[in-house]
C-alpha cells in the first residue's frame, strides 16, 4: 500500500478525520465563494451547525449548471495568485466547466493518483504507459502527476498516433498503461492487424476509466493484452482521476480516497439517501480541496456504495462501477436503459466486435433504437461480405431477443462491416440522438 496509515484506518478513525476536514471546507465556502454563502443563507443554515458528518444533509447540492453559471472563475475560493493550475472538462453541450488547483491541491492529488496506481499493481521500477489525453482534460495530467510522484518511469504519449503508440509499447515493454478502455482496445486491434500479438507486450496491469464499460469488456481487454484491468473514477469538478480506484487482489469495487472525498448515494427523484448497496446517484463533498473545494456534488453517475472490509485489507468504502449516467439514460417507451446494460449484453454475442453505436431514431410519433453492430472480419469473409446472409439474420434474432428478456426493450439491429463504426482516441461516442437535431452523446 501507498498510504497503509489510512488505507487500513477504522471506520472511527476516518469518520474523525472527514469531520474536521468537512467543517474547515463548510467554513472556508462560507466565507470565500458568495455562490455558497448565498445558498446557505437561503437555507438559513451557518457553518457552526455542521457538528457530525450527518449534517452534510443540511448542506446545498451543487449541480454542473451551478459551475457553468459561474464561469469561468467564481466558484474559486482563493484569488488567482494562489492557483496554479486550471483544467476544464470538454465543453461539449457548452462552455467548459472550469476548476482551479493551488499547490497544495496538486500534491495532494498526485499523493492520491500515486496511491491510486499502486492499488491497481503498480510499483516503484515501471514503466508507465499513459495513453490519456493531456490538456484541459485532467486525465493525461492527473495520471501524470501521480506516476511521477510514485516515481515510475512515466511514457507522456497522450492519446492519437496508434501505430506509434505501438512502437513504443513494443520498444519501451511498459509494465503499466492507462487509457480510455475503447482506445486501449482500439491499439490492441491495431496490434492484431500489424501481425503483433497484444498479449506479448509485457503488460500487466492497465488503469482505464473516463467512460463506462461493462464487465464483459473488461474480460476482453485482459484476454487481449493479458493483463489485469482495473477501474479508475474521477471527476474533474472534484479532482479528476483518483477519486477512487479498484484493486488489484480483487476488482470488486472502488476503493474510495476518504481523507479528501465525503461520499452519499441519493435518489435522483426524492434527493434522498439510499441504503448501502443500493443503486443512485454519486454525491461527493470535497475535504481538502483550497482552490476550488465542492459541497455535495451530484456527479449524475449511478453506483452503490459497501463498507465491507476488502480481501486486500483496505478499509476504505468502495463504490460499485458505475451503471451508467442519469443524463445518458436512454427512455424508450417508458423503459430506462443505459449503454453499459447494452455493451454488457452485445459483449457476450459471438461474431462481434466490442464496437457499437446506440442511434436513437423516431418511427412515426414512437421512440426507437438502431443497435449499430459490426461484424467481426473472419464471419465477414464467411459470408462472402452479405450483409443479407441468412446467418446473419439467424444472429439478428438472437441479439434482438437478448436485448428483449435484458434490457427490456425492442431494438433494431443494423449490421456494419469491419472496421466501419469509428474508433476513439478518447471517449468513445456510443449513443448518436437522431429523434430532433442530430445530438451525440459521449
Amino acid at each position: 500500500m501507498y498510504n497503509p496509515e489510512i488505507e487500513t484506518a477504522t471506520r472511527a478513525e476516518v469518520e474523525s478525520l472527514q469531520l474536521s476536514r468537512l467543517k474547515q471546507t463548510v467554513k472556508n465556502v462560507y466565507e470565500n465563494v458568495s455562490f455558497y454563502k448565498e445558498k446557505f443563507d437561503e437555507l438559513g443554515v451557518k457553518p457552526e451547525d455542521v457538528q457530525n458528518l450527518e449534517d452534510i444533509t443540511k448542506l446545498p447540492f451543487t449541480k454542473k449548471q451551478n459551475l457553468r453559471e459561474q464561469y469561468p472563475f467564481g466558484l474559486f475560493a482563493v484569488p488567482m495568485e494562489e492557483v496554479a493550475r486550471i483544467h476544464g472538462s470538454s465543453g461539449t453541450s457548452g462552455k467548459p466547466t472550469i476548476v482551479g488547483y493551488t499547490k497544495n491541491d496538486l500534491k495532494n492529488w498526485s499523493t492520491i493518483v500515486a496511491r491510486a496506481i499502486v492499488a491497481a499493481g503498480g510499483k516503484k521500477s515501471d514503466i508507465f504507459h499513459n495513453a490519456y489525453g493531456y490538456g484541459l482534460f485532467t486525465g493525461g495530467l492527473g495520471l501524470h502527476s501521480g506516476a511521477e510522484e510514485l516515481g515510475v518511469a512515466t511514457v507522456p504519449i497522450s492519446g492519437g498516433n496508434t501505430e506509434r503508440q505501438i512502437t513504443i509499447i513494443n520498444d519501451f515493454k511498459p509494465r503499466g498503461i492507462c487509457g480510455t478502455p475503447s482506445y486501449i482496445l482500439n491499439i490492441a486491434e491495431k496490434m492484431e492487424e500489424m501481425g503483433i500479438d497484444p498479449a506479448s507486450n509485457g503488460l500487466e496491469y492497465g488503469i482505464f476509466g473516463a467512460e463506462p464499460w461493462s464487465e464483459e469488456m473488461r474480460a476482453t481487454l485482459e484476454k487481449k493484452l493479458k493483463l489485469k484491468a482495473v477501474d479508475i473514477y474521477g471527476l474533474s469538478e472534484i479532482m479528476g482521476p483518483g477519486v477512487s480506484i479498484e484493486c488489484y487482489e480483487a476488482q470488486d469495487g472502488l476503493h474510495i480516497a476518504e481523507d479528501h472525498f465525503l461520499v452519499e448515494v441519493i435518489d435522483p427523484e426524492t434527493l434522498q439517501p439510499v441504503e448501502d448497496g443500493q443503486d443512485g446517484e454519486l454525491v461527493f463533498t470535497s475535504l481538502t480541496k483550497e482552490a476550488l473545494p465542492i459541497i455535495r456534488y451530484r456527479t449524475g453517475d449511478i453506483a452503490s456504495i459497501t463498507r465491507d472490509k476488502c480481501k486486500c485489507g483496505r478499509t476504505s468504502i468502495r463504490m460499485s462501477r458505475v451503471k451508467g449516467r442519469t443524463d445518458d439514460m436512454i427512455i424508450v417507451r417508458g423503459v430506462n436503459v443505459f449503454p453499459s446494460e447494452i455493451e454488457r449484453v452485445l459483449l457476450q454475442v459471438e461474431g462481434l466486435v466490442p464496437h457499437y453505436q446506440i442511434h436513437l431514431i423516431k418511427k412515426g410519433t414512437m421512440d426507437s433504437v438502431e443497435l449499430h453492430v459490426e461484424i467481426e472480419p473472419s464471419v465477414y469473409e464467411e459470408i462472402d461480405h452479405d450483409l443479407n446472409h441468412p446467418n446473419l439474420q439467424k444472429l439478428n434474432k438472437l441479439i434482438q431477443h437478448h436485448m428483449k428478456c435484458t434490457c427490456l426493450v425492442t431494438m433494431d439491429i443494423v449490421f456494419n462491416v469491419p472496421k466501419s463504426i469509428p474508433r476513439s482516441e478518447g471517449k468513445a461516442i456510443r449513443i448518436v440522438d437522431k429523434r430532433n437535431v442530430a445530438t451525440v452523446i459521449a
